[in-house]
């Protein structure tokens, strides 16, 4: 009896525990959601809403319903932060018997304080559970069963990915929320996307899961298994280039410090956050300024907003690839666990990632984001000065930097995408594209065989080209340079005479000319027309010289699109047309192609937001940013594809009254730690 007393004891202990977390919030208002939060979602969701098999109804997107920005800003700036917290919240997308239902529930009144119909077009991000049940449906349905039967080939040995069908002038009612299935051959290979089976139509409607359109054209070629594997521990000698392992040294440990989701280190203080559809969140970025002992705002909020993914083929297997990856599949979602030593060095802190799934139960990916220290021999600063009789002097400053890194991988396609703090003030957002080419199996093995004017790319291989196409990369950059209101400066690089009336053979010089976008329309940019310093001020704070403090803006090589301005595709990713866009604001503009991309028509993006033209001199605004690369493929991308690189990087100008690094002391050298895992 006793046993069974203490048994009974510990039970409700332990029920006593789970209800008691669950009312203690996160310590920050931009802290995750937790599993804890999630589950009660699902539950108050579930009161509303029955879910299950038998209930049409999924979650499609969970994520932190933004607190509003003054109650974040009021809770940041008090005192050890010892006022109330804005209000904590969860937004929730789902789909409801066929429709996309918006849902607010507040976790301290433990319910729903938002529920409405999305009216409009497009569809919300994917959840991973319908890919897989499309995958599932289609691998029973007869009619494909038999085309692979009529092909020759085994259907054990066949692998789906999903595609998104984009949107090509139906009307609203004409647009179903359909994926495309395409089909992938391994015999003989894991690198499934090399091994394309083409000429396959097959189309499944998520909401009532089932097959409404299959076409096969028996189309028979198709790319051989060899040469495609990428695994060391299949690949035959010989092997190199042989590199000798190099370590960044940190007897002490990793010099910077994690406080739930808050990161200090050097000079820098900033929240990192997870989130489904960007993947990392960065907010509150403030740098201490030692001259007048206190931390300064730079970043409030800063993500990916959307990656835009056209591929140049038109004809009917490809027309429609044209990826919004984080709208349709999500950027968080399709994050990866990230291997210590690989993805990241010794002394790297790893964090978990938590969403979401379809019927709400949470779902982790461990070690999803990581933060470490990065030297690579680059410098600081330095100088030499050696035009001083008998004195030779020489002060160098190695430079050490914070890096917090994701990995997405959507497809074929794998993105690292770097956030790095340096202590001189700079933040630089880094995207590496590496992985798998998207493939068209031909007849051809050589260029001499081409018969088409056109192959849209490049023979990658024998039977494969490698088809061209473009990623752009779009980050949302809610700037608060030493304060909300902002303002943005093109400061033009002119070219002028030298006046007659100067005594010197020079003929010509250059000088600035700036001028402070006063609406959205002024503040556009497409980088590379001309010469000019692109600047976000704070016209409110001077230096002692009355300079305004400012950051700029230091752009990747200019890329835009290609694609004529009334291609559907292009209508739905206009917010591509600019490298740069400025707009007041508004907590609701979140994301540059729209909060439902999927299906998306172009009418509710950046660009459509941004043709209202409105006031955006000394306001609170947000800086638009699109990396662009133009990829032709070649023969070095096959079978997997050595990382391309790009990025950009936001450096203080006028911020600070001098060199914030001066009095930075040199960096010692000695033995390396090891990663260490940090799980919540």
């Amino acid at each position: 009896m006793a046993q069974l007393h203490f048994t009974i004891f510990i039970f409700f202990s332990f029920i006593f525990a789970i209800s008691s977390s669950s009312f203690a919030p996160p310590r920050h208002p931009f802290d995750p959601l937790t599993e804890t939060e999630l589950k009660l979602v699902q539950t108050i969701i579930n009161k509303t809403y029955p879910i299950g098999p038998s209930h049409k109804f999924t979650f499609q997107y969970v994520g932190l319903n933004e607190p509003d920005k003054s109650l974040v800003l009021s809770w940041y700036s008090s005192p050890k932060h010892n006022i109330k917290p804005p209000p904590r919240q969860a937004f929730v997308i789902a789909r409801d018997n066929g429709k996309s239902r918006e849902i607010v529930v507040d976790f301290s009144s433990r319910a729903i304080v938002s529920d409405k119909i999305h009216v409009g077009n497009g569809y919300p991000m994917l959840t991973n559970d319908e890919q897989e049940a499309a995958t599932e449906l289609v691998l029973k349905f007869k009619p494909f069963l038999d085309s692979v039967t009529k092909r020759g080939l085994n259907v054990s040995e066949i692998v789906f990915t999903t595609s998104t069908v984009g949107w090509y002038g139906e009307s609203e009612a004409e647009t179903e929320r359909v994926i495309r299935m395409m089909p992938f051959y391994l015999d003989g290979t894991v690198n499934m996307y090399l091994r394309p089976i083409e000429g396959m139509t097959i189309l499944v409607n998520l909401d009532v899961m089932k097959v409404t359109e299959f076409t096969d054209r028996l189309t028979v070629i198709m790319p051989k298994a060899n040469g495609t594997e990428y695994r060391i521990s299949e690949l035959k000698p010989p092997f190199g280039p042989t590199l000798q392992n190099a370590v960044f040294m940190q007897p002490d440990g990793p010099g910077f410090k994690i406080d739930g989701h808050v990161v200090r280190w050097a000079n820098w203080e900033f929240h990192i956050s997870f989130d489904a559809r960007a993947g990392i969140v960065i907010s509150l970025a403030s740098m201490f300024d030692m001259d007048v002992k206190k931390y300064r705002q730079v970043l409030y909020k800063g993500h990916l907003s959307e990656m835009f993914i056209p591929y140049m083929d038109p004809s009917d297997d490809w027309y429609f690839i044209t990826y919004l990856d984080c709208g349709d599949f999500g950027c968080g979602q399709c994050a990866v666990s990230l291997e210590p030593y690989r993805d990241c060095p010794a002394g790297a802190v790893f964090m978990d990632g938590v969403f979401a799934g379809q019927d709400g139960t949470p779902a982790k990916i461990p070690n999803v984001m990581c933060i470490f220290e990065k030297y690579a021999g680059d410098i600081m600063w330095r100088h030499t000065e050696a035009e001083i009789p008998n004195l030779e002097i020489t002060e160098v400053r190695p430079d050490v930097s914070l890096v917090a890194r994701i990995v997405t991988t959507v497809g074929n396609y794998d993105y690292i995408v770097d956030y790095e703090f340096k202590p001189s003030g700079s933040i630089k957002m880094g995207v590496g594209l590496t992985g798998v080419l998207e493939v068209k199996p031909v007849e051809y093995t050589h260029i001499s065989e081409i018969k088409e004017d056109d192959i849209h790319g490049t023979i990658v291989a024998d039977n494969t080209i490698g088809v061209n196409h473009d990623h752009f990369v779009t980050f949302r950059l809610d700037l608060d340079i030493d304060g909300s209101p902002n303002s943005f400066v093109r400061n033009e690089l002119v070219t002028k005479r030298t006046p007659k009336s100067v005594n010197t053979p020079r003929k010509s010089y250059w000088t600035t000319s700036p001028k402070t976008a006063k609406t959205e329309t002024e503040a556009r940019v497409k980088l590379g027309l001309k010469a000019e310093e692109l600047v976000v001020v704070n016209p409110n704070r001077k230096t002692k010289h009355g300079n305004e403090v400012g950051y700029r803006l230091l752009s990747s090589p200019p890329s835009g699109p290609l694609l004529v301005q009334d291609d559907y595709p292009q209508i739905r990713a206009a917010f591509t047309n600019y490298n740069v866009w400025i707009t007041p604001y508004n907590r609701t503009e979140v994301w540059a192609g729209g909060l439902y991309a999927d299906r998306s028509h172009g009418d509710d993006t950046l660009a459509v937001w941004s043709q209202r033209n409105r006031e955006i001199e000394n306001k609170d605004i947000v800086m638009w940013y699109t990396i662009g690369f133009h990829h032709v493929p070649s023969q070095e991308d096959f079978p997997t594809m050595p990382t391309l690189s790009g990025g950009f990087e936001l450096r203080p100008t006028n911020f600070f009254e001098q060199n914030p690094v001066l009095k930075s002391k040199p960096i010692k050298i000695a033995s390396a730690k090891n990663c260490i895992p940090k799980n919540d």
